[in-house]
């Protein structure tokens, strides 16, 4: 049975990606803002649920190692692995507030977890503990991201308002709001199969629940990403792509990571403050990547697709 959820979430999270895409650009196209804004703010936010969802579970039941290691994972695997095939089916060519602002702004982030595990380092504390207080700061960072988004958006769509619109009826706005939450549903659905089925799979074979967090559970939570942003980079929706995996790393941390800290306090091992330094070189390589090339081709893929296969092998070794 449990392989047979498994297949069953496959299914459910592809065709809900392609729903979720589809009706995502239409809608961006009948608000008149960009698609990058829909990835960074709905399509990023709505892919991120799984995260939230099993973030706030492993949080009641007191396992900040399965919330941390999940967020932290989850964005290695948004940088590195995502981004990578997503760049390997699609080139994409990277505006320049993504370069300047955005990357910075989930550079930033994970500079900031960094901080709030450094307890041992900064204070000489025996644990690191991701408090209330450390939760309502993260909270604070998606509102002013979101103040951001807001700011651009109005930027963007007046510059948009001068491009014919075709005529919107009530039955294409119901139509396109219904797809995508008959998607977004898909993808929350499937992925919860895919990660309690991958899940039950790795602790029968004994795997600790730091390392189910980092590769299974983050790779399953991904999964709505990943399936989103190579359906929008396989119908010439790059900017949706990109505005998606680096939104959702953002909703990650501030969002995921904020309201799990607020519900519940959360113990941190020392293991994951090897993990959140390697998130940051990824984003560090890809501003690198970002600045310096402008374009993100399949060469670029194959580099982050690669660097991630070097991760797991070591989380794995490591165990």
């Amino acid at each position: 049975m449990t392989y047979i959820l498994l297949i069953a979430g496959f299914i459910l999270l592809i065709k809900g990606a392609g729903y979720f895409v589809d009706s995502a650009s239409e809608i961006a196209g009948k608000m008149n803002v960009s698609p990058l804004i829909i990835g960074l703010t709905i399509v990023a936010f709505g892919t991120s649920a799984p995260e939230a969802v099993v973030s706030i579970i492993a949080a009641l039941d007191n396992n900040g190692d399965m919330v941390t290691g999940n967020i932290v994972g989850s964005n290695i695997v948004n940088i590195t692995l995502q981004l990578g095939v997503t760049g390997l089916i699609s080139p994409m060519a990277i505006e320049r507030e993504t370069q300047t602002r955005e990357i910075p702004f989930s550079l930033a982030a994970a500079f900031l977890v960094l901080i709030l595990i450094s307890d041992q380092l900064l204070f000489s504390k025996e644990a690191a503990l991701i408090s209330r207080v450390d939760g309502i700061i993260l909270l604070a960072g998606i509102g002013l991201f979101l103040y951001y988004i807001f700011v651009k958006a109005r930027r963007t769509k007046k510059s948009l308002e001068e491009k014919e619109e075709n005529p919107d009826t009530d039955s294409s706005w119901t139509k396109n709001i219904i797809m995508l939450t008959i998607g977004l549903a898909g993808i929350i659905i499937g992925g919860d199969f895919v990660v309690d089925s991958a899940s039950e799979i790795a602790l029968s074979l004994g795997m600790s629940q730091a390392l189910v967090g980092l590769t299974i559970v983050a790779l399953g939570t991904a999964l709505p990403e990943l399936t989103t942003s190579i359906t929008a980079a396989r119908k010439g929706e790059a900017s949706l792509a990109i505005g998606n995996l680096i939104g959702s790393n953002i909703f990650n941390i501030f969002f995921v990571l904020g309201i799990s800290a607020v519900i519940k306090p959360l113990d941190v091992s020392g293991v994951l403050f090897t993990d959140t330094w390697i998130l940051i070189g990824a984003t560090v390589m890809l501003l690198m990547l970002a600045l310096w090339r402008k374009t993100f081709s399949r060469i670029e893929g194959a580099l982050l697709a690669g660097l991630y296969l070097v991760y797991f092998v070591y989380i794995i070794i490591r165990g």
